[in-house]
C-alpha cells in the first residue's frame, strides 16, 4: 500500500493500492473486497431477482443481455472518447471536480487503483442509462432488470482486466498480453486512440486503432489529457482540487526513461 499523490477528496477507502507493485494474487485480493466492485455484485445480484420476479420469458432475457453485451463496447467508446478526453468539463467550475475524478486522475497516476475504479455515483446512473431503456423496450420491467444485471456484469469484467492492463504482470494468454499492449500505448504513448479496454473493434471503425509506438508521434499530453500548464492558468479548478500544477509524466519519471 502507498500513500496517493493526489489530495483527492474523493476516496473513501481508506487505503491506496499502486497496480505497478502488485502481483495477480494480491490483485485479486484487493479486487474482490473492494467497496465499488462489491456494490456491482450486489446491484446485479438484486436486478436478476428482479428479473426472476417479473421474469418476461427466456426470449426477451436473452435479447435484452445480448443488446447491452453488443452496445456496451460503443458506449465506452463514445463516453471515453468524447466525455473523458473532451476538454470542456475542465472549462466549466461546476464540472472541473468531476472531470478529474472520472479520467484526469486516472491518466496522472496510471497505477493507482483508488481512481482507476469510477465513483459509483457516476458509474452506476451511467450504466443505468445505457442499459435500462434497451431492456425495458425488450422486455419490460424483467427486460430491464436483465439488461441492467448483465450491465452490471460487464463492468466487473471491464474493471477487472482494466486492472491487469495496469498491473506489474504479463498475462499467460497472448490475446491478454495484446490487449495489455494497446492500453498501455493509451496511456504512455498517445492517448488519442486505442479507447477500448477489452476490445478495439470500434477504434478499429473509427480509425482510432494503433497498434504500436512507430505508428504514430508521441504525445505530449498523453498524462495530462491537454490539462497542461497554460490551460490550467486559464482554467485553474482541477489544479486547485489537486493541489499541485498538472504532470506531463508519472511520479518518479524521468525524462530519458519516459522516452526509452
Amino acid at each position: 500500500m502507498i500513500g496517493t499523490t493526489l489530495r483527492n477528496t474523493n476516496l473513501r477507502t481508506g487505503r491506496s493500492f499502486d497496480l505497478g507493485k502488485m502481483n495477480l494474487r494480491q490483485l485479486w485480493i484487493a479486487y474482490l473486497t473492494y467497496p465499488t466492485i462489491l456494490l456491482y455484485i450486489v446491484l446485479a445480484v438484486i436486478s436478476f431477482v428482479v428479473l426472476a420476479w417479473q421474469f418476461p420469458g427466456v426470449g426477451p432475457a436473452l435479447v435484452a443481455a445480448g443488446a447491452v453485451v453488443a452496445v456496451y463496447p460503443l458506449a465506452w467508446y463514445m463516453i471515453h472518447r468524447f466525455i473523458l478526453h473532451g476538454r470542456f468539463l475542465y472549462r466549466m467550475k461546476w464540472t472541473a471536480t468531476l472531470w478529474k475524478r472520472i479520467h484526469f486522475d486516472h491518466h496522472q497516476d496510471p497505477h493507482l487503483l483508488d481512481v482507476l475504479f469510477g465513483s459509483p455515483l457516476n458509474t452506476i446512473p451511467t450504466i443505468a442509462i445505457i442499459t435500462l431503456p434497451i431492456g425495458y423496450l425488450i422486455g419490460n420491467v424483467g427486460g430491464a432488470a436483465a439488461a441492467m444485471g448483465t450491465g452490471l456484469v460487464i463492468t466487473c469484467i471491464y474493471e477487472f482486466f482494466h486492472c491487469i492492463q495496469h498491473l506489474n504482470y504479463k498475462p499467460r494468454m497472448r490475446w491478454i498480453q495484446k490487449m495489455k499492449q494497446r492500453h498501455v500505448l493509451h496511456h504512455f504513448h498517445d492517448e488519442d486512440g486505442n479507447y477500448g479496454i477489452t476490445s478495439f473493434v470500434v477504434d478499429r471503425v473509427f480509425g482510432t486503432y494503433y497498434v504500436d509506438a512507430r505508428a504514430r508521434p508521441r504525445s505530449a499530453h498523453v498524462f495530462n489529457l491537454g490539462y497542461d500548464l497554460e490551460e490550467a492558468g486559464r482554467y485553474p479548478w482541477v489544479m486547485e482540487q489537486t493541489g499541485a500544477p498538472p504532470r506531463d509524466r508519472p511520479d518518479g519519471a524521468t525524462p530519458q526513461r519516459d522516452a526509452a
